[in-house]
C-alpha cells in the first residue's frame, strides 16, 4: 500500500474514511433510499478511546425499518468491501446492534503524520481542501471566525484564551529551534528565507515491527487531538458547529501535558534518538495545526516567539 499517495490527496483521516463509505454505497446498490444517505450526511465521529484512533458510524440506523431484514447484510457487505479494499489502511468491525467501528492502523497514522510534518505545502493544501470541501456537492461547511461583541470582560476572556493558544504555538517553535540547533532534527527554510517548522527528513514514527513508537497516554492523547482538529478543519459538516476557541485550547492543553510527561532531551535523547525525533515530529504537527487554527479560524497571529 502506497500510503503516501493517499495522504498526498487527503489531509484528513475522516475524509478518507468518509469517501470510502461513499464509494461503497455507489457500487453496492441502486436503492434510492440507501443512495440518498450518501448524498446527505453519513454519521461518522471519532471515539474518545485513549488507546487507539477509532471512528464510529451509525450508518445502519439510517436504514429504514422496512429494510430491517437486510440491515445487517448491508453492514456485513460494507465491512467486507472496506476490508478487501482498505484492509491496510484501517480495520473494520461490526458491533451489534448496528455500529461500524473503523480503527486506523499504525502505518496509516505514521504516513498521515509524515505527510503533515514533512510536506512544506501542507498548510496551504489544508486551506485548499477547506475551500474544496465547502462546495455544496460535498455537503461540507466551513466555519469563519465570528466577530467579537463589545463586552469588555468577554473580550478579555477571548484574549486570554487566544494568548494560551499563541503561547503553545510559540513554545513549539522554540523547542523545534533548539532541536534544530542541536542536530536532533533538520528544519526547512521557505523561499523567503524564513524558517518553516517542517522536517527536512523522514521522521522515524514506526518501530521495526511497524508499530508506532508512542506508548505513553499523553502521546496518544495529543495524536487524538491532532486527528480531531485536522478532521474538523477539513470536513466540518453542516450539523456541527465547531467551537474553535475551545478546540484550540484542548489541543494546547494536550501539548502541555505531552511536554510535561514525555521527555525529548537528556536520557531519551541519549538512549533512544528515534523516540526523541518522533516526539519532535509530534511537536511539528502540533505547531502546524495550531498555526492553521489561529490564522484561519480564530483570525489572530501565530507568533514564533513571545
Amino acid at each position: 500500500m502506497h500510503y503516501w499517495l493517499l495522504f498526498k490527496k487527503y489531509t484528513s483521516n475522516k475524509q478518507l474514511v468518509y469517501l470510502h463509505f461513499l464509494n461503497f454505497l455507489s457500487v453496492y446498490t441502486k436503492d434510492e433510499e440507501i443512495l440518498s444517505i450518501g448524498r446527505g450526511k453519513i454519521p461518522l465521529y471519532q471515539d474518545t478511546d485513549a488507546e487507539k484512533i477509532l471512528y464510529i458510524s451509525s450508518l445502519g440506523q439510517q436504514i429504514s425499518a422496512s429494510k430491517n431484514s437486510h440491515r445487517m447484510a448491508i453492514l456485513r457487505e460494507l465491512a467486507a468491501y472496506l476490508s478487501a479494499n482498505c484492509g491496510e489502511i484501517f480495520s473494520v468491525q461490526i458491533v451489534p446492534p448496528d455500529w461500524i467501528h473503523i480503527e486506523l492502523t499504525d502505518p496509516t497514522l505514521a504516513w498521515w503524520l509524515n505527510n503533515l510534518t514533512v510536506d512544506s505545502l501542507r498548510l496551504e493544501s489544508m486551506k485548499g481542501e477547506m475551500r474544496r470541501w465547502g462546495d455544496g456537492e460535498n455537503n461540507i461547511l466551513l466555519s469563519a471566525p465570528s466577530p467579537l461583541p463589545p463586552d469588555s470582560s468577554f473580550l478579555r476572556n477571548k484574549k486570554k484564551s487566544f494568548f494560551t493558544v499563541q503561547y503553545a504555538h510559540a513554545r513549539c517553535c522554540s523547542l523545534l529551534r533548539l532541536a534544530h540547533q542541536e542536530g536532533l532534527i533538520q528544519l526547512t527554510d521557505n523561499d523567503a528565507g524564513v524558517q518553516c517548522f517542517l522536517s527536512a527528513q523522514a521522521i522515524p514514527w514506526l518501530n521495526s515491527d511497524q508499530t508506532l513508537r508512542f506508548h505513553q497516554l499523553e502521546e496518544i492523547r495529543l495524536i487524538h487531538q491532532l486527528v480531531k482538529m485536522v478532521d474538523d478543519l477539513v470536513v466540518s459538516d453542516f450539523s456541527s458547529s465547531v467551537n474553535w476557541e475551545k478546540a484550540a485550547l484542548k489541543l494546547s492543553q494536550a501539548f502541555e501535558s505531552f511536554w510535561c510527561h514525555c521527555r525529548i532531551w537528556g536520557e531519551v535523547k541519549i538512549k533512544s534518538l528515534e523516540l526523541a525525533q518522533a516526539r519532535l515530529g509530534l511537536l511539528i504537527a502540533t505547531q502546524l495545526v495550531l498555526r492553521a487554527v489561529l490564522e484561519t479560524k480564530l483570525g489572530v497571529f501565530a507568533p514564533v516567539e513571545l
